[in-house]
């Protein structure tokens, strides 16, 4: 199928041929039909499936052109992601005179009040600071026509869905509902009933599923023997980018010390890093000065970026639905990757809700060459050698290396 099969305005076409896009993943061929008929829409998929233009798209052209006040509300659960939403919308609405405007904490108000007084086609936005700018009187939703709840089921984890309910009732009563989120957990079933009508349901594999292009592998650690685990893993293992995942911030800063000492190009995002620092990490990562991201799982939903060859689990993720989210920053868009997950005898009962979750056994492997300290993980399951794998540097089965020391 064809993006020029589904629809879409020629200056959607155009932009997405601009862009690159061959042919529509399986979330835009179902979503986007359905969203140009005026269905509202459930999208359960992957994160890195491409479901953000599975929703901007339609919903663009649509809209056609610029007109007054905001037709178009996006909600998004964090910063970053509100971010990377907005620069996509702007990417589609290349060939458009639609007005797209970007609603966030952490910033000052100014600029965003004088957008609103300008006139925005399409507000993206996190709920704290549109209910901010809604309570000074900057902004109506009113003539809001479309809707999207994006990452539904991260904006219920960091407590939002008392302000989202706030400002849905804010919004137009004769409006389009679009609600993507990787997992449906029963709260967000009830909003669905609440806030939608009549929705179709979208699912691109199984809810809790992984995505296929990613390759999982556990390795069994002394907790204490974790910081030179994860050096002599970016020595042996072949990768191209990283991002290390931590628990904690202060994991986080732990291990952005140590991988600089050690001689990598790291950079560190969490809570505690002003929106400005956020923001330098992320480009400096996109661009490459930065060749490994460490990050808290504030980051996890909020990362949009190509080709992250591997993702590294310091700390293995208290909720099984956040390794879920942290593994989707690899094996995006059909692309291969990996998911390496270091864990110690603390940690075997977050790694058995985790299978037991995604309804897969993970395969445990040793390092070769590594000078283990006995831990009695390693009694619980037969551990290989990476399965056998020989460190001759050749690529087996999806993207996995032992090979040589990766290439800089």
């Amino acid at each position: 199928m064809l993006f020029s099969e589904l629809g879409l305005q020629a200056a959607m076409l155009d932009a997405v041929a601009e862009l690159g896009y061959k042919e529509p993943t399986p979330i835009q061929a179902s979503a986007i039909p359905q969203i140009l008929e005026g269905r509202d829409v459930i999208g359960s998929a992957q994160t890195g499936t491409g479901k953000t233009a599975a929703f901007a798209l339609p919903i663009l052209s649509t809209l056609g052109s610029h007109a007054a006040g905001p037709r178009c509300l996006v909600l998004e659960p964090t910063r970053e992601l509100a971010v990377q939403t907005f620069e996509n919308f702007e990417k589609f609405a290349k060939f458009t005179d639609l007005r797209i405007g970007l609603i966030y904490g952490g910033v000052g108000y100014g600029k965003q009040r004088d957008d609103l007084k300008r006139g925005m086609d399409v507000i993206v936005a996190t709920p704290g600071r549109l209910l901010d700018h809604l309570g000074e009187g900057a902004v109506r939703l009113d003539g809001v026509k479309f809707l999207v709840l994006d990452e539904a089921d991260r904006m219920l984890d960091m407590g939002f869905l008392p302000d989202v309910r706030r400002i849905v009732l804010k919004c137009g009563k004769d409006r389009q509902s679009s609600l993507f989120s990787a997992t449906i957990p029963p709260a967000i079933e009830t909003l669905i009933t609440w806030a939608m009508r009549d929705p179709i349901t979208i699912e691109i594999g199984a809810r809790r599923s992984v995505a296929d292009t990613v390759k999982h592998v556990l390795y069994p650690v002394a907790e204490l023997q974790k910081p030179t685990l994860l050096i002599s893993l970016l020595e042996k293992v072949e990768w191209e980018s990283a991002i290390v995942f931590c628990r904690t911030r202060r994991d986080a800063d732990t291990v952005d010390a140590l991988l600089r000492r050690n001689n990598h190009k790291a950079s560190v995002i969490h809570s505690d890093r002003s929106q400005k620092d956020r923001e330098q990490a992320l480009e400096g990562f996109k661009s490459g000065k930065y060749e490994v991201l460490v990050a808290t799982d504030i980051a996890a939903r909020g990362l949009d970026i190509a080709d992250v060859s591997h993702v590294i689990n310091y700390n293995v993720p208290e909720h099984p639905e956040d390794y879920v989210h942290r593994i989707g920053r690899t094996g995006r868009a059909m692309s291969s990757g990996d998911a390496l997950t270091l864990f110690c005898a603390g940690e075997a009962a977050q790694v058995a809700s985790i299978e037991r979750y995604i309804g897969k056994k993970v395969q445990r492997v040793k390092l070769p060459e590594f000078p283990y300290t006995y831990t009695a993980l390693f009694d619980e399951d037969k551990l290989g050698p990476a399965t056998g794998r020989k460190t001759q540097g050749a690529r087996v089965g999806k993207g996995y290396f032992f090979g040589p020391a990766r290439r800089r």
